[in-house]
């Protein structure tokens, strides 16, 4: 799929303006890094609760998507119950972010109600086994050379590493890549110690006989290869690349959760679930086109909302072979970004792609350049490539329609003000 491009849009009061005065509106966003900046510590993570109460006054038009988990000592739902004066007031007051995480395999409504629909009970023990392993793997290395850590230097960074989500658990690098900064040709292989721990996981899991159950998410990553494993990101001067290693669930892929987001938002609006009550993401499809035809075949057009897309993960470079240039294009949000994309021009409902540029956070990654950009504003014919360095490119299949150079505290105050006039309308 390509498009023509357009033009990259820097004017945030022409799409509030735009958004608030569309009735039938559903928000498809991404967490960290859009509405929360991005932390070498998950535990560390803050959310504004202006950015909770806004969610509330979109009910029923907005959901989140993440690769992170709503539950668990690492999850968005502990986040939230911080930013209010009891623990219990978002249960009662449905303030939890409704949507999917974990990829798609985890639901939740906006009380925190939370299923995981096609997930088997061996799936999930094989899952709750990892975190251990993933400790004394990384205690294991960390003591050993070329690292020769203490243990007590160890300890805090394999803490801080090993995310025991319950149905993503995860290696978050972040921490190990700034403790060896200095030495940079240590976090690589690291890196590639991390890559050959997971594989060896899929290994394990092929032995208990779940060959098909699960696969490895790298992020940010470089795409996918020829047999459809991600590429890991290596290391470059001061960029992390790959920080993330999460064993997942096959079928837990954002862009699969663009299609059951959809099946609740029709649920709503007809009463009816169009793929049916239990359709869940280890049902669909894997593949983009089959993705876009089975919304072609199943979604009536008279009901196909507005769906405005949210994401911060997007990355794109060349690599140079034989004198001819290959984009390696990947990204968590790419996905269901394109899908997003996709479905606007199947269904002729002006959706929109934003992208949040999450590179001030603690996390290093491609940032947008504000003032090329801008030029490509005020004149279009300016290409806006050399300020999309790492992240798009000409040839990019992913047209991006929006851009918040000012990262998740500029899209807070948006999404705020979007509700607030949304929810105003709607009275």
């Amino acid at each position: 799929m390509t498009y023509d491009c357009p033009i990259i849009s820097l004017d945030h009061t022409r799409l509030l303006d735009s958004l608030a005065a569309t009735d039938n509106l559903l928000v498809i966003q991404d967490l960290d890094g859009v509405c929360m900046g991005l932390v070498k510590d998950p535990l560390t993570r803050v959310i504004d609760r202006r950015y909770v109460e806004a969610a509330q006054r979109l009910v029923g038009h907005f959901y989140v998507l993440t690769n992170g988990e709503h539950i668990g000592s690492r999850g968005v739902n502990g986040i939230v119950e911080k930013a209010f004066e009891t623990p219990g007031q978002p249960a009662e007051q449905g303030f939890y972010l409704p949507g999917l995480a974990a990829g798609g395999v985890q639901l939740q409504d906006r009380h925190g109600q939370v299923s995981h629909p096609g997930v088997t009970d061996e799936e999930l023990a094989f899952l709750q086994a990892i975190p251990a392993k993933a400790e004394a793997f990384l205690q294991d290395l960390l003591a050993a050379a070329p690292y020769g850590l203490s243990e007590d230097e160890a300890a805090p960074l394999v803490a801080s590493s090993v995310l025991d989500n319950l149905v993503s658990p995860t290696l978050n690098l972040n921490n190990l890549h700034q403790r060896f900064i200095d030495q940079p040709d240590l976090y690589p292989t690291l890196q590639q110690a991390a890559q050959r721990f997971m594989e060896q996981l899929e290994r394990e899991a092929a032995e208990a006989g779940l060959t098909d159950a699960f696969f490895i998410h790298y992020a940010p990553n470089l795409g996918h290869d020829e047999q459809g494993r991600e590429r890991v990101k290596s290391a470059e001067g001061t960029s992390a690349g790959t920080t993330d290693f999460q064993f997942m669930l096959k079928g837990a892929v954002k862009e699969v959760g663009v299609l059951v987001i959809l099946n609740h938002y029709y649920f709503q609006r007809t009463g009816h679930y169009p793929l049916g009550e239990h359709f869940n993401a280890r049902q669909a499809p894997r593949d983009p086109e089959a993705l876009l035809q089975l919304a072609r075949d199943t979604f009536d057009p008279v009901h196909m909302p507005c769906i405005v897309g949210v994401g911060d993960t997007v990355t794109s470079y060349a690599n140079e072979q034989n004198g001819q240039t290959q984009w390696l294009r990947g990204g968590s949000d790419r996905g269901f970004l394109t899908l997003v994309q996709a479905l606007g021009k199947a269904f002729g409902s002006d959706n929109r792609v934003l992208y949040i540029d999450s590179s001030a956070g603690e996390v290093r990654r491609p940032g947008v350049d504000a003032a090329l950009l801008q030029r490509h504003a005020d004149d279009p014919a300016q290409p806006p490539w050399a300020a999309l360095k790492g992240i798009s490119d000409a040839e990019d299949p992913l047209k991006v329609d929006v851009i918040f150079c000012g990262g998740h505290r500029q899209y807070v105050e948006f999404f705020c003000a979007l509700a607030e006039r949304f929810a105003c309308r709607q009275a």
